[in-house]
C-alpha cells in the first residue's frame, strides 16, 4: 500500500467521501481489550515531562477519555485531529506521508506489531501528550516533531529508524519532554533540540528536556544536538559506534550529560558543533570505552532543581538498556 498524506485521506470523490464516514462509524464503535496496553506498569512519566509546571501537572495524555482501537490509517489519523481527549491503541501498520497533526491530551500506543510507516507525528501548538511502544519507521520528514511551544511530552519505549531528516525533533519554543527507553538505529540525524542559531528568543530557557535509558545505537550524530535549552538531562543512556559524535551542546545552551555509558564514539560531547558557538555541558560519571575526551564548559542548572531520580549504574547499560528499550518492553 502507498503512503498517504492528509489531504489525500479526506479530499476525494463521493465515493471516498462515503468510504470515510464508514470508517468513521466504525471508530464509533472501537474495540477494547481486556488489558488493554496502555494501563501497563511504568505508565507515569518522569523527567521533565512529569513536572507540574506551566499549568500542567505532569504528563497524563488521554487519561480520562475513551479507549479507542483503530487498525487502518484514516481512522487514526482522525482519532489523532480530534480535540478531545482519547486513548489511542494503535493496531497494525499506519501507511502515509509528511507530517500529520496530533493534538492535545491523546495516549498513542501500539498494540504488539504496530508501526508508523513513511510519514510522523506533529504537535504544533500541543500539550499532555503521550507516545509509547510504537515503531517509527521511513518517515519522509521527521518521525516526531514538537514545536511551537508545545509542552508536556512524553516518548517512551519507541523504536525510530530510517528517516528522511530528523527521527525527533524539539524546536520552536517546545519544553517539559522526556523521552525514555527509545531505540534510535539506522539513521543520522537523531535528536535536534533547536532548529536554528537565529533562534534565541524563542528557545532560551526552553527546551528543558530529559534523556534517560535510551540506547543511541550506530547512530551517527546529535543524541542531541542543543542549543539554547537549559537544562537538559542526558542519563543512563548506552552511546555505540556513534560516527560523529555523541552529545553537542551549543549556543550556551546547559546539558548535564552523565552516568550514561559510550562505547566506540570518537567524539562522545562537543561544547560547539558546525558552525554554531559553543555551549554549556558538564560531564559525570559517565564510562568511555574505546572513546574520545569529552569536551566541557561551564557549569549547568542542575536538573534536581525540577525534579528527583537515581541514576543506575552506568557500567551495567551495555547490558541493561538494550535489554529494555524499544517496543514489547512495556
Amino acid at each position: 500500500m502507498s503512503p498517504i498524506s492528509r489531504r489525500g485521506l479526506l479530499a476525494g470523490a463521493a465515493a471516498t467521501a462515503l468510504t470515510a464516514a464508514g470508517a468513521k462509524a466504525a471508530a464509533a464503535r472501537p474495540a477494547t481489550t481486556t488489558n488493554p496496553v496502555w494501563a501497563a506498569p511504568f505508565a507515569t512519566a518522569d523527567g521533565f515531562a512529569g513536572t507540574n509546571l506551566l499549568g500542567q501537572n505532569g504528563t497524563t495524555g488521554g487519561a480520562g477519555g475513551p479507549v479507542v482501537t483503530v487498525r487502518d490509517t484514516e481512522t487514526f489519523l482522525d482519532y489523532c485531529d480530534r480535540n478531545e481527549p482519547y486513548i489511542i491503541q494503535v493496531d497494525g501498520i499506519m501507511r502515509f506521508s509528511s507530517k500529520q497533526a496530533l493534538r492535545s491530551n491523546k495516549t498513542v500506543i501500539g498494540l504488539p506489531g504496530a508501526e508508523i510507516n513513511g510519514g510522523g507525528l506533529d504537535m504544533y501548538r500541543r500539550q499532555n501528550v503521550i507516545i509509547r511502544n510504537l515503531r517509527f519507521t521511513g518517515a519522509d520528514d521527521d518521525a516526531i516533531s514538537i514545536q511551537q511551544s508545545s509542552h508536556h511530552i512524553w516518548i517512551d519505549h519507541c523504536d525510530l529508524s530510517g528517516g528522511a531528516d530528523g527521527l525527533i525533533d524539539i524546536v520552536r519554543g517546545a519544553d517539559l519532554i522526556t523521552v525514555s527507553w527509545c531505540h534510535f538505529h539506522d539513521h543520522s540525524k537523531t535528536a535536534l533540540l533547536g532548529h536554528s542559531d537565529s533562534n534565541s528568543g524563542p528557545d532560551t530557557g526552553k527546551l528543558r528536556t530529559t534523556f534517560h535509558h535510551n540506547y543511541f545505537n550506530a547512530t551517527a550524530q546529535r543524541h542531541p544536538r542543543v542549543r539554547f535549552g537549559e537544562p537538559i538531562h542526558v542519563y543512563n543512556n548506552y552511546f555505540r559506534d556513534n560516527a560523529l559524535y555523541g552529545v553537542a551542546s551549543t549556543e550556551n545552551a546547559g546539558v548535564l550529560v552523565e552516568h550514561n555509558y559510550f562505547e566506540n564514539v570518537p567524539f562522545p560531547i562537543y561544547s560547539g558543533y558546525d558552525e554554531s558557538g559553543p555551549g554549556r555541558v558538564v560531564e559525570r560519571n559517565n564510562v568511555y570505552v574505546n572513546s574520545g575526551t569529552p569536551e566541557t564548559l561551564g557549569s549547568v542548572v542542575e536538573p534536581r532543581t525540577y525534579y528527583a531520580y537515581t541514576p543506575d549504574n552506568a557500567a551495567n547499560l551495555r547490558t541493561t538498556v538494550p535489554a529494555g528499550v524499544g517496543v514489547g518492553r512495556i
